[in-house]
């Protein structure tokens, strides 16, 4: 006679168990802005296949993405993000300011103030420039349209606002007259979208306007997936667009992934991570990467929001807090 083997329930419930835990994947959510869906789906890509070849642990990033201003309120009224990477400083500095999700200096834990690529305001027009649009002064003349997105949701809003303001100012002309050119340029707006990527369809699907301004590593994804549809112009300056990421420690400390979330975030200033910004047109950081892809990226005459504005608070309150300049110039 065979004799019955009686199995503690606990160890029938462990030997089910177990193998699911050890199996357990770690989930990461990165909360970023409009126009990094493509880079990010190659980014995370690389990442989780270095964390696996380096730990054995799988890890699945989750995105979310929309205008930067947007995203980061989000964040910051409990979107639970381990991770933030935004196209300006003043979006990540709401998590401290509102919250508490984040330290103050935030921008001193990793290098270039946490930014790991760069971009700036260009120009897309139609195929063979119809409209002869070569420089921001183009963009304010009668029967010209142009498509910026609202700078009160978009960090690539505010930076198309901030580099035709500071164009005045560096061609020599004071704000008074920075003003007049932005509200001409605005008059000049046929709609405002939420968020760049909005701003980019309303352009070149629903083929409203004749110039949209946006980063400089959207117009090239626009060129490479539409083909010879468009044309890039480069004004004759424009402003520097700095992309930081931080982590998002109280959440991340809630989810324990801090560890995990650093590491994410510090691929962004490796060598890989910036061989894949540099395929999606973000302009490196890193100086051994900045010099092998040198001619890839036009020479431009840059400007910072901190040298033109006096850093991107006093720039906020300035221009685009409510009742700031730019509700002031936009009448519609």
């Amino acid at each position: 006679m065979f004799k019955t083997r009686i199995i503690p329930a606990f160890l029938i419930l462990s030997s089910i168990l177990l193998p699911t835990l050890a199996q357990a994947d770690t989930n990461l959510l990165n909360v970023s802005y409009d126009v990094t869906r493509e880079f990010y789906k190659d980014f995370n890509a690389s990442f989780t296949q270095y964390w696996k070849a380096k730990t054995g642990e799988t890890v699945i990033i989750n995105q979310s993405h929309g205008g930067s201003s947007k995203q980061a309120r989000s964040v910051a009224d409990g979107l639970e993000a381990d991770v933030i990477s935004m196209n300006q400083a003043p979006d990540i500095d709401i998590l401290y300011e509102r919250s508490k999700l984040i330290p103050k200096d935030w921008q001193k834990r990793l290098p270039n103030s946490s930014s790991a690529t760069n971009s700036t305001t260009v120009f897309l027009v139609r195929k063979g420039n119809p409209k002869n649009i070569k420089d921001w002064d183009d963009l304010i003349k009668p029967g010209i349209a142009v498509v910026i997105p609202n700078p009160k949701t978009s960090g690539n809003g505010k930076y198309s606002y901030l580099a035709a303001w500071g164009y005045v100012i560096k061609s020599g002309g004071n704000d008074a007259k920075a003003k007049e050119f932005v509200t001409k340029l605005f008059k000049n707006v046929p709609v405002l979208d939420t968020g760049g990527r909005g701003a980019t369809t309303t352009f070149a699907q629903r083929d409203i306007g004749d110039a949209l301004l946006t980063f400089e590593n959207e117009v090239n994804l626009i060129k490479k997936e539409l083909g010879d549809k468009f044309d890039v112009v480069y004004p004759s300056a424009s402003i520097l667009a700095e992309n930081p990421v931080t982590v998002v420690d109280k959440f991340a400390k809630k989810h324990k992934t801090q560890a995990i979330a650093q590491a994410y975030v510090e691929y962004h200033f490796s060598e890989a991570g910036q061989e894949i910004a540099v395929h999606h047109y973000l302009r490196p950081t890193l100086d051994s990467v900045a010099t092998k892809y040198k001619d890839r990226f036009k020479a431009i005459n840059l400007f910072s929001v901190d040298e033109v504005f006096g850093g991107w608070g006093k720039a906020q309150k300035t221009h685009f807090s409510d009742g700031g300049t730019f509700d002031q110039i936009y009448q519609k």
